[in-house]
Formats: structure tokens, C-alpha cells, sequence
């Protein structure tokens, strides 16, 4: 729509400064003529709006002049109260200012819009969490972020899970991701991953490192997590899966249903003890036919369980322990 159009015009230049017609129209996703149009209408409406021709030319607002959030749509506004996490926020030392912000753009709604704010806000409630886990310890979160915001580097002594367990690391911290509750940063050089909570001593100074202009942290995290996943899981295994059972994870493209109703696929494994156990607990809603090793340990398990229980029709019916004192 036209109206809303006008309003991120005013919010482009409000946030970017000076942007050329046709900047504008690639934002939009629009003609220049369009933008054009759009720029006559603003300046109709009085609107401080100027344009400069020329190689460094384009349109900019008037010095000083700041326009309210009153093209936000309900939609918008509610999802712009979904978004505060006030948890994490806290964690990184920013939960007053989540709080004065929120304040600030509640103030700035139209009133017909506040009413959708305070719904979002009272009906979903997110938390990042698992419900097993407990919290970690990320006594330098706030440090390590400060780090990331100043492009500042780090001396750290991290544990990991490998010998040697304690080691000394120089860190150029690109970003934070939070997953499932845990705090991660992404660091140069490499640039690898390290855990939050890992970081058992943090020294900085005044060495600054200059982010990489290209490094794009949702791609990284991206990758990072199918190479994790891919490592997690390097075996295969073919199975059949009995009618209404299925198995965690994406949809697999080689799933074949055979004339018994039985669905025959290859699935992921990290080991033949972990598939053992995950496996077993189908019961008979599975059956294991590659790895030749792991189809006999299973087998093996069931055998085993079978001469343990036996077979309860050659076992006698206890009978009913009889009251010394008849009712």
C-alpha cells in the first residue's frame, strides 16, 4: 500500500541518512518512478524532505526532524513485542535497557495500537530453555559481548572437552548466538565457536580487530550447525519402520513403503551403542537390517531378554495370598 510505503521512505532516510531514488527503489522494491511519486507526495505533506543531485546526491530529511512510529500496523506491532526476550536481555546486561525501549515505542503506538502490544505481551511468553537443563554459569557474557559490540579482542583460558581440557586462547569475538538456552561466540581467527560458560578467566585491553566485512553470522551459524549435526551422526543405517512409527529428524527422501505397510529407510546413527539403545525402545516397530553388526547385537538383546522373562505360558499363575482373617 501506498501509506505504508510512504512511512518506510520516511524510516529508511530516518535510519540511513542520504539514499538515492534508486537505493530507495531497490529497499522498496519498486520503480524509481514510483519512488519519485512517493517523494512528491511527502513533500506535499509537509514533510522536511530534500533532495541533492549530483555524484553524492540524493534525498535526506531535514537535520533534527524525526517522525513516530504511526505507520506501524497491528501485525507489526505485536511482533515487535514478541521480540523482546527480556532473559537473554538481562543476561547481556541490556534488561533495563529492553524495558526503556519497550516503554519508549509503547508511548510512540497510535492508541488504537497499544491495546495489540499489551495482548502479545500477556498471552506469549518465550523461554529459550530446555526444561533438564540447568542454567549455566556465564559470569563473562556482559564482558564478552562489550568485545563483540567494540570489535575488541580477548585473552581467555577456556575449557574443552578434549586433552588438554584447560587451554589459552586469543579471541576475536565476531557475534553471540543463543541456542537452547546457551550462550556461544563466534571468534576469529578461523573463525571457530566456543561456549560462554566454557571460559573460566577473561582478560582484555585496548587491541581492537577489524570484523570481516563479509562475515555474514547467521550463515556461519547455519553451516556450523550441519557439519555439527553431520559430525554427531557420521553412520548409517537401513531400516523398516512399522505403520504409525516414525523416528526423529527431517523427512527422508528414500522412505519407501513395501507391500506389508512397513516403511523401509536409512536414517542417521553416531554409534552402534547409541542406536542400540534408541532402537530398542521401538520394540517391535522396528527392525534393523544394515549394519550386519548392529542387526546382531539387537538380536542378540532380544534373545537374551527372552530366555530372562520366558515364555509366560509355560510359567504357573501365582495364586492369590489368602487372608488369615476371612472378611
Amino acid at each position: 500500500m501506498k501509506s505504508s510505503r510512504l512511512v518506510s521512505i520516511l524510516l529508511l532516510l530516518q535510519t540511513r541518512g542520504r539514499m538515492t531514488a534508486a537505493r530507495l527503489a531497490e529497499e522498496l522494491e519498486v520503480s524509481v518512478r514510483t519512488v519519485y511519486r512517493d517523494i512528491e507526495a511527502l513533500n506535499a505533506a509537509g514533510v522536511p524532505l530534500y533532495g541533492d543531485a549530483g555524484h553524492a546526491g540524493g534525498y535526506r530529511l531535514l537535520d533534527g526532524y524525526r517522525t513516530r512510529l504511526t505507520g506501524l500496523t497491528a501485525d507489526e506491532a505485536e511482533a515487535l513485542f514478541l521480540a523482546g526476550v527480556p532473559g537473554p536481555a538481562a543476561q547481556l546486561g541490556l534488561g533495563s535497557v529492553l524495558a526503556a525501549a519497550q516503554l519508549k515505542v509503547r508511548a510512540a503506538l497510535p492508541a488504537e495500537l497499544r491495546p495489540h502490544a499489551d495482548r502479545i505481551s500477556g498471552r506469549f511468553h518465550l523461554d529459550a530453555p530446555g526444561w533438564y537443563a540447568a542454567a549455566d554459569e556465564t559470569p563473562y557474557l556482559p564482558a564478552v559481548a562489550d568485545a563483540v559490540w567494540n570489535c575488541r579482542a580477548l585473552h581467555v583460558r577456556y575449557r574443552r572437552w578434549r586433552e588438554p581440557t584447560d587451554v589459552e586462547r586469543h579471541l576475536e569475538p565476531y557475534g553471540l548466538v543463543l541456542k537452547a538456552g546457551r550462550w556461544y561466540v563466534v571468534a576469529g581467527p578461523g573463525p571457530r565457536t566456543y561456549r560462554v560458560d566454557q571460559i573460566l578467566q577473561l582478560t582484555t585491553g585496548e587491541e581492537q580487530f577489524t570484523r570481516p566485512d563479509d562475515f555474514d553470522l547467521a550463515g556461519y551459524w547455519a553451516a556450523y550447525q550441519r557439519d555439527f549435526h553431520h559430525r554427531l551422526r557420521p553412520g548409517r543405517a537401513v531400516v523398516r519402520l512399522a505403520p504409525g512409527v516414525s523416528l526423529p529428524g527431517p523427512g527422508r527422501t528414500d522412505a519407501r513403503v513395501e507391500e506389508d505397510g512397513w516403511t523401509r529407510t536409512t536414517v542417521p546413527i553416531e554409534s552402534l551403542d547409541h542406536a542400540h539403545a534408541e532402537f530398542l525402545r521401538l520394540g517391535t516397530g522396528i527392525e534393523v537390517l544394515e549394519p550386519p553388526e548392529l542387526r546382531d547385537r539387537i538380536a542378540r538383546t532380544a534373545a537374551e531378554l527372552a530366555e530372562r522373562y520366558g515364555n509366560p505360558g509355560d510359567r504357573p499363575l501365582r495364586q492369590p495370598r489368602r487372608s488369615a482373617h476371612p472378611a
